[in-house]
């Protein structure tokens, strides 16, 4: 088990050095020949969630970065939980007993964290849709026929 620290960073593009954002999040390592890191985008995820070349697996797409970005913040919770489990699972509880505890007390609140995280993204995704829906308006289809 262990976890890593993710950031986006800026670089250079363009003629007049006009620095951009990363698309994605990589280690500091990976970043240090690329760029800058934006130190208030660390996110922690499992080591899984890593590239051998340092940049966290998957991307935000185009659409709702919001809901994207809670989504890949549940998905590193829910995977750092995993990892106490099984790590707390190969323990022995007499001689291991305190880490084992340790562990499960961790595992835990990430999940709690993973949950708040999630009603959130439920709220993002239904104000979403209701904004969607508010520029449509209603439109029926059809006919009414009376019997």
């Amino acid at each position: 088990m262990s976890d890593e620290y993710v950031y986006y960073f800026t670089r250079p593009s363009g003629p007049g050095e006009q620095s951009t954002r990363s698309k994605r999040r990589a280690t500091l390592e990976a970043i240090k020949s690329r760029g800058e890191p934006v130190m208030e985008s660390q996110l922690v995820v499992d080591h899984t969630e890593v590239d051998g070349n340092g940049f966290l697996i998957g991307g935000i797409s185009a659409g709702a970065e919001a809901i994207d970005e809670l989504w890949s913040q549940i998905r590193s919770l829910e995977r750092r939980a995993k990892s106490r489990d099984i790590e707390a699972l190969a323990l022995e509880e007499g001689s291991e007993g305190a880490r084992k505890y340790m562990l499960s007390v961790e595992s835990r609140e990430l999940r709690v964290q993973a949950a708040k995280l999630k009603n959130q993204r439920t709220d993002l995704m239904v104000n979403e849709l209701d904004e969607r829906c508010g520029k449509q308006g209603f439109q029926f289809r059809g006919t009414l026929t009376a019997e």
